[in-house]
């Protein structure tokens, strides 16, 4: 059976690229009625965190990339943690050491450094000298009496050419002669990564490895690792960088860089999956629109791109706006309330009772949002009775010699209906027109101004219908203080 894995280390957020490489392994479990699992590599001591553990968790539910077996659902290859496992990589470690393919070192880190800046001086590329493959006993016993805490290197056979046969790159090759004696096993006894790994992807049954790009350079050591303990290879696909605009690697100059940060923004979670999906794969035809089932259905490897992907920020914005469209106003409202909430808009206690009336407002500016955050600037006119006109162009509208009349009418009528709604704004204009003779931009342009102070923006009838009666009044009297000539 088809086994393919996301194994993220715990050491922050989960990046828009890790999460691509999450999306791409699920696609292909799924299509292949294979499993998918996800794991933890916590060997970086130092910067692992269980948070940063919980967020990636969290952020891959929330993308709607589930998991076969892994951390928090078990299964017969567990456990799902790195630092769970240092029992099983004991047994694998003491073998390649007693088979003569792994060593102890015992150099210091200040011997490492002068090492790697003679071998820079001389022009040639920092690696291990392998000054320690062959000490006696007499000269460990020595080092081992002067404190020093050693390493385990993997001892790397010299001339040979390691082959990564990759689904996206073709054959890679690498000379052996140019890696050096990689460590295997820190002076703290945990095993590194590249160990780890391995040892990991065979006993889990992983077959097929796909990773990014960043990862191709660490193949070759991995391989050699494999070979040296008889294990069968995985099939490897190295998928391509993502990039900025600008060509350069993604990161923050580009923007958000983490699933959290795009979530927090109020992109959906479809939007996301759906963009990552096409950074790197192309499906057949023109359509970019596609659902997760639908993404299962399509995805192969023979058309994912050598080339790197381009973060194509308003791609992205044009998809999550296509999604907020096509999203039923009560979800857009629910994730449009914590935003509202946070901007002061609305608090805690009010939700219940003003939930129909802010659906109306969601219902409204839907069609006009590209982030479910936007909810903010597009609403404030519905809830600051403190108009601020938007432009010139505003003020010189209620500048008008019809403006004073025209207001007063209007507030004439709504003064005297017992409901301002739907049917009362789809009426008032033409009983304003038959009162005043005012008709066409002259009369819908300054109501508009009165009640937003802006010169664009939802369908005037909507404003009308969501503010009601109380705050129309306000509005109309702020305006005559504070925009009309006395």
């Amino acid at each position: 059976m088809l086994r393919v894995r996301f194994a993220p280390s715990p050491t922050g957020y989960l990046h828009i690229g890790g999460a691509r490489t999450a999306l791409f392994n699920f696609l292909f479990a799924r299509q292949n009625k294979g499993k998918f699992i996800v794991r933890i590599e916590d060997t970086d001591l130092q910067r692992s965190t269980l948070e940063s553990e919980q967020v990636i968790i969290r952020d891959l539910k929330w993308l709607g990339i589930e998991w076969d077996e892994g951390i928090d659902k078990g299964g017969e290859y567990g456990p799902y943690r790195s630092t769970e496992r240092i029992g099983i990589y004991k047994k694998y470690i003491d073998r390649l050491v007693n088979e003569g393919k792994a060593y102890y070192c015992y150099c210091t880190s200040e011997e490492l450094e002068s090492e790697r800046k003679r071998l820079l001086e001389e022009g040639k590329m920092p690696r291990y000298s392998g000054r320690c493959r062959n000490l006696s006993e007499e000269e460990k016993k020595r080092f081992e009496e002067e404190g020093r805490k050693p390493t385990i290197r993997f001892k790397v056979p010299q001339n040979k050419t390691v082959v990564v046969e990759d689904m996206v790159r073709g054959k890679v090759e690498f000379d052996s002669n140019g890696i050096g004696d990689f460590i295997i096993v820190k002076s703290d006894g945990i095993p590194v990564y590249n160990f780890a790994v391995v040892i990991d992807d065979y006993l889990m049954k992983i077959t097929h490895v796909i990773r990014g790009e960043e990862h191709l350079s660490n193949t070759p050591r991995q391989i050699l690792i494999y070979n040296a303990l008889g294990f069968p290879l995985p099939k490897f696909a190295h998928v391509s960088l993502i990039l900025g605009k600008d060509r350069t690697k993604m990161s923050k100059r580009h923007g958000s860089t983490w699933v959290e940060q795009y979530r927090d923004e109020g992109y959906l979670p479809e939007a996301i999956v759906n963009f990552l999906a096409l950074l790197g794969w192309s499906p057949e035809g023109e359509r970019e629109i596609f659902s997760m089932d639908e993404l299962i259905q399509q995805f192969s490897f023979d058309r994912v791109a050598k080339n790197p992907a381009v973060f194509d920020k308003d791609k992205l914005n044009w998809m999550n706006a296509h999604y907020i469209k096509s999203s039923s106003v009560d979800r857009i409202t629910r994730l449009a309330i914590p935003y509202l909430i946070k901007a002061g808009f609305l608090k805690e206690e009010e939700i219940e009772s003003k939930k129909d009336w802010v659906c109306k407002i969601v219902e409204t500016l839907q069609e006009n949002l590209t982030v479910v955050s936007d909810i903010v600037e597009k609403s404030r006119m519905f809830f600051d009775d403190e108009i601020k006109l938007e432009d010139e162009q505003a003020k010189q509208i209620l500048k008008l010699g019809h403006v004073p009349n025209l207001l007063d009418e209007f507030e004439k009528q709504v003064m005297e209906a017992e409901i301002v709604d739907d049917d009362f704004a789809k009426k008032v204009f033409k009983s304003i027109q038959k009162a005043t003779g005012i008709k066409g931009k002259n009369l819908f342009m300054p109501i508009r101004i009165a009640l937003t102070g802006q010169v664009h923006g939802p369908e005037l009838v909507s404003i009308i219908s969501i503010l009601g009666k109380q705050k129309i009044l306000n509005r109309i009297k702020y305006v005559r203080e504070h925009f009309l000539p006395a």
